[in-house]
């Protein structure tokens, strides 16, 4: 995948992005567990529980997709205002947006929790990257 970005990204990171914006949300989640168990990434592991929520979007699984942006609610905020490029700050209002969704509307499952559901998409933005970030330091290997 091409970056916009000049800093380089570490490869698992746009992967990941590449997998997460084509709705492969279970396959973008496996890209940056290995990265995150080498070198516990908080901010990867936000990242993950983010993907696995719209895994349980697409299952149809409201109270997954809750109990996942909660937790992502938790765990992102210290990297605000934005982290690797990442406007860290859409991603935890896109959350609350999808919470507040949720309890707007308790009936709101399966098929059509997976249709009405907005699934946002990650783009990395050059004049997000700090430059300071440990994981760009990640090139396949354990730091």
């Amino acid at each position: 995948m091409a970056s916009p970005v000049p800093t380089p990204l570490p490869e698992p990171f746009l992967r990941f992005i590449e997998l997460f914006n084509a709705g492969h949300y279970w396959e973008s989640h496996e890209v940056l567990e290995q990265p995150w168990r080498a070198n516990r990434s908080d901010f990867y592991q936000g990242l993950i529980i983010y993907a696995s929520a719209f895994v349980h979007a697409q299952r149809g699984n409201p109270r997954g997709v809750r109990l996942q942006l909660l937790k992502v609610q938790q765990k992102l905020p210290p990297y605000s205002p934005y982290y690797l490029g990442i406007d860290v700050d859409a991603l935890l209002a896109d959350a609350s947006r999808i919470l507040r969704m949720l309890d707007e509307d308790p009936s709101l499952s399966g098929p059509a929790l997976r249709e009405r559901l907005p699934y946002p998409r990650l783009v990395p933005e050059p004049r997000l990257v700090r430059g300071s970030e440990p994981e760009l330091n990640w090139r396949g290997r354990i730091l």
